[in-house]
């Protein structure tokens, strides 16, 4: 879904294991530095993506404001499926996590959290989130959760990312699932809304991992994981990234029958700042200048949460909606 960095620092962890496994004797952890370990394994920062698009679409969904019970089992449920996926990602991925200094606090790499427990983990919250969907909210919601899950870890995690260069486009696609899931919360069925707030996350999220991968570039290579900017030049992922961000920016619009000219507005003046900075970064680099990647890579989270908390208060005022022909 962001996508969000994790913090550099140095690797010294008390609670390191030895060689044969066990922990030395006398560290005794506090219950809340285990907790804090495992929490972490969830990455709770990525899965911000889940409050700022999920809400949003539940409440265009009904174009109201939901029961607060319904949108509160949604996101539980959503987000015990987004830790779920992470934790199993931070134990797939655990090896290249060692070698990016961007990755190397997490808690498998600090030894914070055994393996096994990790797994264990992972699993267990990808069982209870469908638990918890299916009793509170319905059977659609939990299946799709459990979709997205499989998908991030087989599709993304093992299929793509360290196989192609287009890894983030495709596997990207488990983290524009919250919106259907929110809609799907609501109303029962996967409507068209749904796909074009899908599509609006889907093409924003090349622009948002390439800045990143721009910034991470040394990281990625050294890990082996062919992100766009390492195998290719600057200007050509400073090209793609424009390219992207206009398909995104137009693809907001396609919400346009089902809201006011509230979300219009919004819709456009957010996306003409984001596209100002995109072709701000292309022509850095076009300059051969110094760029800033990750301005916009944090400029696009702000984007994404203009354009949903628009989409949000336009549905919750109710204000007539367009209804316009495509």
């Amino acid at each position: 879904m962001s996508l969000v960095n994790a913090a550099h620092g140095r690797s010294d962890d008390t609670s390191a294991v030895h060689p044969t496994g066990e922990r030395p004797h006398g560290d005794r952890r506090s219950i809340r530095q285990v907790v804090g370990a495992y929490a972490a394994l969830a990455k709770p920062r990525v899965i911000e993506l889940l409050l700022v698009t999920t809400i949003p679409a539940m409440f265009l969904a009904g174009r109201e404001i939901p029961s607060p019970w319904l949108v509160l089992a949604t996101l539980v449920g959503g987000t015990m499926a987004a830790g779920s996926a992470n934790a199993l990602n931070c134990v797939i991925d655990a090896d290249i996590d060692k070698v990016m200094n961007r990755t190397k606090r997490r808690p498998l790499v600090k030894d914070s959290v055994p393996r096994r427990g990790a797994l264990i983990f992972g699993l267990v919250m990808g069982v209870a989130s469908a638990v918890v969907l299916y009793l509170t909210v319905n059977l659609l919601s939990a299946i799709l959760a459990v979709a997205t899950i499989l998908f991030y870890i087989f599709v993304y995690t093992l299929g793509l990312k360290r196989r192609t260069s287009q890894n983030v486009v495709w596997g990207g696609a488990a983290g524009c699932m919250p919106v259907v899931i929110g809609w799907a919360a609501v109303t029962g069925t996967v409507q068209w809304p749904a796909f074009v707030m899908f599509g609006v996350i889907f093409f924003w999220t090349p622009p948002h991992t390439w800045a990143l991968g721009m910034k991470y570039r040394d990281d990625y290579e050294r890990a082996g994981v062919p992100m766009l900017p390492v195998v290719a030049t600057a200007q050509h992922v400073a090209r793609q990234i424009v390219i992207y961000s206009w398909v995104m920016v137009a693809w907001t619009l396609l919400l346009l029958p089902v809201t006011s000219w509230l979300y219009g507005t919004f819709a456009i003046l957010a996306g003409g700042w984001f596209l100002f900075y995109a072709h701000s970064l292309q022509a850095a680099v076009r300059r051969g200048e110094e760029t800033k990647p990750m301005a916009l890579f944090h400029r696009s989270n702000t984007y994404l949460m203009i354009v949903f908390v628009a989409l949000a208060v336009d549905s919750a005022i109710g204000l007539p909606t367009l209804g316009l022909p495509f």
